[in-house]
């Protein structure tokens, strides 16, 4: 037998054994939700009734259908959403712009560079002050929080992963005698989108985290995270473990959302 034959046999065979354990490893995440929700539902049962501190899963689910029959859960979380996608989506786009111009120009770099890398090393929540000073506590500061949250790291994914494009494809545009603007359209961009795409990912998921601050930390309104501020000023602990499920699948939404593209755009079997 060839040496060519027994590699594609040794290949093959590593694919099937890495199926393999996928598909069967597949009920190993459900493990620790498992078993953490059976250490809730055991504690509740055993907790002195009516402590303050602990609410059964039965309470939470009564809490949940409450909600949506009311229809306080689609306006609390469409109203984080809009502020979400608004958020980001301002943000993102200032990134891009930003982060093309600092990858494509050593010049832009050099003068605008040291001063963004000091800028990102600034905890996000450490402008709300000045923020709120500057845009008041309302939906207006909310969004230009989370713009923050979501143009850092796309500045940086996207001006790191055009200068990382490899000095041989841009002799290929030399060959083709492309001009400055043919070579970033079609060598640059087309190398560094997969960077450009971590940093737009990374901003999604964080301007979703930055919502929840933002409205926990500004003034109040309608948001999922002012719902975690109801349930904890009326010492409703139902209320405070609903909104913090809601939160935790929502952003496994949007991360899948995220991912999807992801797989649909690069078309990446293994993603």
């Amino acid at each position: 037998m060839s040496a060519s034959s027994l590699e594609l046999e040794s290949g093959s065979g590593a694919i099937t054994g890495a199926d393999a354990s996928g598909n069967n490893g597949r009920w190993r995440g459900w493990v620790i939700p498992v078993a953490g929700f059976a250490a809730w539902w055991y504690l509740s049962r055993n907790t002195v009734t009516g402590h303050g501190m602990m609410t059964s899963p039965a309470q939470v689910w009564h809490t949940a259908v409450d909600q949506v029959r009311t229809g306080a859960l689609w306006r609390a979380l469409s109203a984080s959403l809009a502020r979400e996608l608004t958020g980001f989506t301002l943000g993102a786009s200032l990134g891009l712009a930003l982060g093309a111009l600092l990858g494509v120009s050593p010049f832009a770099n050099r003068l605008v560079g040291p001063s963004f890398n000091t800028f990102k090393q600034v905890s996000l929540f450490a402008w709300i002050p000045l923020i709120s000073v500057w845009f008041g506590l309302g939906d207006l500061a909310k969004v230009v929080f989370l713009s923050l949250a979501a143009l850092v790291p796309v500045v940086a994914h996207t001006s790191d992963g055009i200068r990382a494009v490899a000095p041989e494809l841009l002799d290929v545009g030399r060959v083709f005698r492309y001009n400055k603007w043919q070579t970033v359209t079609r060598i640059v961009i087309p190398a560094a989108l997969p960077s450009i795409f971590t940093g737009v990912y990374l901003a999604l998921i964080y301007s979703w985290l930055a919502t929840l601050g933002a409205e926990y930390l500004l003034v109040a309104g309608s948001g999922i995270g002012n719902t975690l501020v109801d349930g904890s000023e009326q010492f409703r602990m139902d209320l405070v473990v609903f909104g913090v499920i809601v939160i935790g699948i929502t952003g496994w939404a949007l991360n899948s959302l995220a991912r999807a593209v992801q797989r649909r755009w690069f078309r990446d079997p293994t993603a």
